[in-house]
């Protein structure tokens, strides 16, 4: 299996590595996915954190944190698959620690990176299943932990598929620290043993909730141009086939609500120039928030503000009025809720919310955010809530309360591994 696991592996990296140059995403960290790193380490066994990309990233923050006070002498590394990711990961990472891209999973690569790095415990977030990864780690009595995992409905059927491959996979992992009582039993499905799985909860909870509270948004909103009457609706990581929905709606608001601005905030923030294309051919002014570094001397009540840049979304979340979260009127499968929410403000977005249905539902039901079936109805909920300042405050309120009620999953993760006694 694994033969023709590596083989077809290989071949697939021969075919897209020339598209993956044409686009331009070659960058240094590659080469630590090919297995090169720095020639001098000084690890002594470290606790390896794995979290794919930018939601993964963030999930762990409170992880990280925790697993510093449960193991103050251990250094960390921390690794991440997309470049996004990697700048998320950049602040979580302390002097002696590292930061790198995984390893493509070829075992020659990932053999040689074990070796060099020798990790006494392999912390995967959510749920990523490397077989020649995860088999090399079995094989040098790694121990291996998931935490925050989760089944999508997308992963279960792929992996029910081939679920007679996947199983002996499955099994070299010392424990599933999973989300919902959903995952557990889909695990159990493919093979895992009960007595290997703990439903602790979703880490994405686990927010600071007093982070807005030290942030200072009138330099954002100073920026942006904004008067104490203007109103400012964010929409955070969006996708293709959404801005453009997104500006329809604008278009239309604007003809009641002349006071409203918009700010989007791509997914993959190297669409902007695309979105800005976008905005200029529906006669508005696009404006790129990197460009922005007094106040805006082009805008006008025509413009939308398009943030380009990793790492401030959380701050123009801070300084918005209503928030739509993308990936949500198209079918990605949406984004994560909860850190508007935990900004205490109005949280809007689409039906295709399927990789967050658990968080989702949770919202619905407390009618803490509002899930919107198309334009006219997201057009309609804007409309409401900026027209009562109560009710939007309201749904906030209600959010912040909810996350306070279900935070708790990272000290809980954290004290089931040091129960293990993995190391």
């Amino acid at each position: 299996m694994f033969i023709i696991y590596n083989l077809v592996f290989f071949i697939f990296i021969l075919v897209y590595l020339p598209v993956y140059l044409l686009r331009g995403k070659f960058h240094q960290g590659f080469l630590g996915r090919l297995g090169i790193l720095p020639a001098f380490l000084n690890l002594d066994r470290p606790i390896w954190v794995h979290a794919v990309s930018v939601g993964e990233a963030v999930s762990i923050k409170e992880l990280i944190g925790q697993l510093r006070k449960a193991y103050p002498h251990k250094k960390l590394v921390i690794s991440t698959v997309t470049s996004t990711g990697n700048k998320i990961a950049q602040g979580l990472v302390g002097n002696n620690d590292l930061l790198i891209y995984l390893p493509l999973d070829l075992s020659f690569i990932v053999r040689g990176v074990l070796e060099r790095v020798n990790p006494c415990l392999f912390i995967i977030a959510e749920t990523e299943i490397w077989p020649n990864l995860i088999s090399q780690l079995y094989k040098k009595k790694i121990p291996i932990v998931i935490v925050n995992g989760r089944i999508s409905d997308s992963s279960y059927s792929g992996y029910s598929a081939i679920k007679y491959l996947i199983r002996p996979i499955l099994r070299k992992i010392n424990m599933f620290l999973l989300q919902s009582d959903t995952d557990a039993s889909r695990l159990q499905k493919l093979g895992v043993a009960k007595e290997k799985m703990r439903v602790t909860g979703n880490l994405k909870f686990d927010l600071n909730l007093n982070a807005g509270s030290g942030l200072s948004t009138l330099e954002e909103r100073r920026k942006l141009m904004l008067g104490p009457e203007d109103k400012l609706w964010v929409c955070g990581s969006t996708h293709a086939g959404e801005e453009k929905l997104i500006m329809q709606t604008y278009q239309e608001l604007l003809l009641v609500y002349p006071k409203l601005k918009l700010l989007i905030a791509p997914r993959h923030p190297e669409r902007s120039q695309e979105i800005a294309a976008l905005a200029g051919k529906m006669k508005f002014v696009p404006v790129l928030v990197s460009n922005l570094s007094g106040a805006c001397r082009i805008c006008s009540n025509n413009s939308i503000f398009i943030l380009d840049t990793i790492g401030k979304l959380f701050n123009y979340y801070a300084c918005s009025d209503i928030v739509f979260v993308g990936g949500s009127l198209v079918k990605t499968g949406g984004h994560n809720i909860l850190e508007p929410a935990s900004l205490k403000k109005p949280v809007i977005f689409g039906p295709y919310m399927f990789n967050f249905r658990d968080i989702v539902d949770l919202f619905i039901q407390a009618e803490a955010g509002i899930m919107v079936k198309d334009t006219v109805e997201l057009n309609s909920k804007i409309k409401e809530l900026l027209s009562s300042n109560l009710m939007a405050k309201n749904y906030g309120e209600r959010a912040y309360k909810l996350i306070n009620e279900y935070s708790g999953a990272t000290l809980k993760n954290v004290q089931i591994i040091k129960q293990l006694n993995l190391f």
